[in-house]
């Protein structure tokens, strides 16, 4: 387990070296947050390395690894893993969410495992008790699964799917 973490930290730390894009040409490499605004950097800077959030930190944009008990990101898009009690991202998610409630506004590619597991868009899979994905290509595994658009089944138990 601890081999797979830090082979996941590794992975995610070269992706957010590896990937450039306008938001993170003034982007900083760490941030340690309290509360916003008690954070090391502002909310309106974009990180791409690892943030730490003790219990609530925003931040436009992150890349890389994001740990926290709250956890969220405006505008920008968010590269990577998160961990968190809740993980908020209101726009474009691609990597992994992990968390007591993931919530997407935008497009979700990569995975999603929590309690509530929401996306606007999903590409992968929702791993959860409640799972509600607006659009759907992939698979929903849990109590309650939920595809609005494009689902075999609107509300399905167990495992739902649209591909």
């Amino acid at each position: 387990m601890t081999k797979r973490l830090f082979i996941l930290l590794v992975l995610c730390i070269l992706i957010s070296v590896s990937i450039t894009t306008p938001i993170q040409a003034q982007s900083r490499p760490i941030q340690l947050s309290l509360v916003t605004p008690i954070q090391i950097f502002p909310e309106s800077d974009s990180i791409a390395g690892v943030r730490f959030n003790l219990l609530y930190g925003r931040n436009v944009a992150v890349t890389g690894l994001d740990i926290g008990l709250v956890n969220h990101v405006t505008t920008g898009r968010f590269v990577g893993l998160q961990h968190g009690l809740v993980n908020v991202v209101d726009s474009d998610f691609m990597g992994g969410q992990h968390g007591g409630v993931n919530v997407t506004q935008g497009r979700c590619e990569g995975f999603q495992w929590g309690m509530v597991n929401y996306a606007n868009e999903m590409s992968g899979v929702q791993f959860g008790f409640v799972n509600y994905a607006r659009k759907m290509k992939g698979l929903q595994i849990g109590l309650v699964n939920i595809i609005r658009q494009g689902g075999r089944f609107p509300v399905f138990p167990i495992v739902n799917w649209s591909f």
